[in-house]
């Protein structure tokens, strides 16, 4: 459904993203691992269009994403941005709805599609009626959740979206964000530095270094047969987690 072509990226005089070619499997969750400056960001941001490549192409249901069809395509893919990034003078349903409305979508079905992503993230609806400094960290990041589902996008991108929060609440979300992977069925990319979230939720991980990827494969692999000393490396430093020592 995406995809990068020998895609490249520089700010400036810093190359922060080498040519670097990635499909994910539609359907499945990939999971882009790494340290702080990796570019793991980066490349997502050249995914949803919010930046555009120096070379190569990014491609999107087999169509190259150019500036005359960017915004569209935005719309098939819902976005996650750390700490979710929910507009501060808006409640929370008119973050959730505010795409909706603007696109011109009928009341009745945004109140039915409203009430259906309460369902999934397990949110009472009345709590759509506070803002979100009113909200916990946990609480904020299900909103940021649904807003990105509202337009049930074939893509979703997520970018370090548990990052900020307590270890309890962040253990909780993983639990339920893996089960509406599974239920929605739809091409997760997800961001983040931690192996143990990677391996929670990839079918497949890329780890990246210096705006390159390493290795791709599964935990396994990287633990088995890591293609690169920094492989081993960054596996050894988070391996003292306990949540890895059986992995």
């Amino acid at each position: 459904m995406i995809a990068l072509e020998n895609v490249s990226k520089a700010f400036g005089a810093r190359a922060v993203l080498a040519p670097t070619t990635l499909a994910p499997a539609q359907g499945r969750t990939i999971v882009l691992l790494g340290p702080s400056g990796c570019g793991k960001s980066t490349l997502l941001r050249l995914m949803v269009g919010l930046v555009s490549p120096d070379s190569g192409r990014v491609l999107f249901d087999g169509q190259e994403v150019t500036p005359a069809n960017v915004e569209q395509m935005r719309h098939r893919i819902g976005y996650v941005i750390q700490e979710g990034g929910l507009f501060p003078h808006l409640d929370s349903a008119g973050n959730v709805t505010l795409l909706a409305g603007y696109l011109g979508r009928d009341r009745a079905w945004m109140e039915a599609r409203v009430s259906e992503l309460c369902a999934l993230v397990r949110i009472p609806r009345e709590l759509l009626q506070r803002y979100p400094r009113e909200l916990s960290g946990g609480e904020r990041q299900r909103v940021a959740l649904m807003r990105a589902l509202m337009l049930d996008p074939e893509v979703l991108l997520l970018d370090e979206p548990l990052a900020a929060l307590d270890a309890i609440t962040r253990r909780q979300l993983q639990g339920e964000l893996k089960e509406v992977f599974a239920r929605l069925a739809k091409t997760v990319v997800l961001v983040t530095h931690d192996l143990h979230e990677a391996a929670w939720f990839g079918d497949e991980i890329a780890l990246m270094r210096s705006g390159s990827i390493v290795q791709r494969g599964s935990l396994s692999d990287l633990l088995a047969r890591p293609a690169d000393p920094f492989v081993t490396e960054f596996v050894r430093a988070q391996r003292a987690d306990p949540r890895l020592a059986a992995a």
